[in-house]
């Protein structure tokens, strides 16, 4: 059987509907990729998934191919993953819908949704479901687009150098936005100076093809980076002024955030400010909104359309949530964590004015060499904070304990979740409080809510 070109591939696609990289998720008449992992082989399925009602497999172990009825069923590739990717790019190029690519260290998810609920006020706008910011999840998100949307918004991540590059020379965005560059996946990246080079590789492809960013102006790490790019501009301008010589495109004042923020903000051309409470948790979720207005106000939405997006946004999948218990109030945050989040989400959690606070903390996964040095910081922010309930769980934060035993003289220690609520079910936490749950993902932190 002979390989399966781009241009029949893409014949196919048209005529499915939809893709699907999950054999217990088949669609009728839709197109299996049969992806490998590093514990799987998406070959093995492809029977399987023809059965359950896709009307093509992609496949690229010909050893799955049947002999006789139903070979033609099959698509073989070189790679199930890069035609995968090649057909995303290709139908991207078709439709040639305008597209934002959003990348950062931190709140990368957060001002994509934002940036979403602000768009959607005025346009057919096309989005990344969750977090498939990946090499997989991008071009599955391009592959949902159709000639209906009138605008995309691409989320990016990265867990090492040449990642953006390679995402943003599939989807081709037309415009860029970097939320901030801070300490995460050090592991992969190497060094702070890694993580800085990876996110700018979107400003590098925008700026060979001509495209513009929208950039925080107070962020001198990304402002530095702009050379040869036009730039649009926005800042949080209450507090220290910063000298700044170009105009703002929107900028932004904290009023409150106990524990919500509330915020005004007003756009260029705007005589008055526009006042927003958001059920948003955190002051630095004051720069993602800003982003979105900024977004928005460029594209042509109205002021007032942009308030009530923001004000009608709800976070979930473990994003600041606020969450009340018959025994406290929880600040579930517990979807990622790392140093730059971290300190930042501790910080403002201190300045809440709640009688009772505790923090559960769980360990910051892929930092390689400064994982000791970063879980000693947050042990000592801890320490300076003074929270009448301290938790941590995992052996990273454990380690820092053994050495340090004066930061964890007040403080529970567990070596994983499931430990903690074994103990929890024998000696519960006090009632009463205000709880801030942080961790990264795979600590599975945000599975103590129903026991504390």
């Amino acid at each position: 059987m002979e390989k399966t070109a781009l241009p029949f591939l893409y014949e196919a696609y048209i005529k499915s509907s939809g893709v699907t990289t999950d054999s217990r998720h088949c669609p009728e008449g839709s197109l299996f990729f049969a992806l490998r992992g590093e514990n799987f082989d998406g070959n093995r399925f492809a029977a399987a998934a023809l059965e359950k009602g896709c009307a093509h497999a992609v496949v690229d172990d010909s050893a799955v191919l049947p002999v006789g009825e139903g070979r033609g069923r099959y698509l073989l590739v070189d790679d199930v993953l890069q035609a995968l990717q090649q057909l995303a790019r290709h139908h991207r190029r078709q439709l040639k819908t305008p597209m934002l690519a959003i990348t950062g260290t931190n709140g990368k998810t957060t001002t994509k949704e934002l940036t979403a609920a602000v768009l959607s006020r005025r346009y057919k706008v096309l989005y990344t479901e969750g977090n498939l910011n990946n090499q997989i999840g991008v071009p599955l998100t391009l592959l949902r687009l159709k000639p209906e949307h009138e605008f995309a918004i691409v989320e990016m991540g990265a867990s090492h150098p040449g990642d953006i590059r390679e995402l943003a020379e599939m989807a081709e965005p037309d415009f860029g936005l970097i939320t901030n560059v801070g300490f995460a996946h050090l592991q992969g990246f190497g060094s702070f100076e890694g993580v800085v080079r990876t996110k700018g590789e979107l400003y590098g492809f925008l700026r060979e093809r001509g495209g513009r960013v929208f950039v925080n102006a107070r962020n001198t790490r990304l402002t530095a980076m702009l050379e040869g790019l036009e730039a649009q501009y926005y800042a949080v301008t209450s507090g220290t002024p910063f000298p700044f010589d170009k105009p703002l495109l929107a900028e932004a004042r904290i009023a409150r955030c106990n524990p919500f923020l509330a915020f005004k903000w007003r756009a260029a051309g705007m005589s008055f400010w526009q006042c927003c409470s958001t059920r948003l948790i955190g002051d630095y979720n004051l720069d993602n909104a800003l982003s979105a207005i900024a977004v928005g106000r460029y594209f042509g939405v109205e002021p007032a359309d942009i308030t009530a997006a923001l004000s009608g946004y709800l976070p979930g999948n473990g994003r600041s949530q606020l969450k009340e218990t018959q025994r406290n109030r929880l600040i579930l945050d517990a979807y990622n964590a790392n140093p730059t989040s971290m300190k930042a989400s501790l910080g403002n959690f201190r300045k809440m004015d709640f009688p009772r606070k505790g923090v559960v903390l769980g360990d910051m996964k892929e930092l390689g060499e400064a994982s000791f040095e970063e879980h000693l910081a947050v042990m000592q922010l801890v320490s300076r904070c003074r929270f009448k309930v301290v938790v941590y769980v995992g052996p990273e934060f454990a380690a820092v304990a053994e050495k340090y035993p004066g930061l964890a003289a007040n403080a529970r220690l567990f070596g994983t979740v499931e430990e903690l609520k074994a103990h929890l079910g024998e000696q519960p936490l006090p009632e009463g409080y205000t709880l801030l749950i942080k961790g990264s993902h795979s600590m599975n932190l945000s599975a103590l809510a129903d026991v504390l």
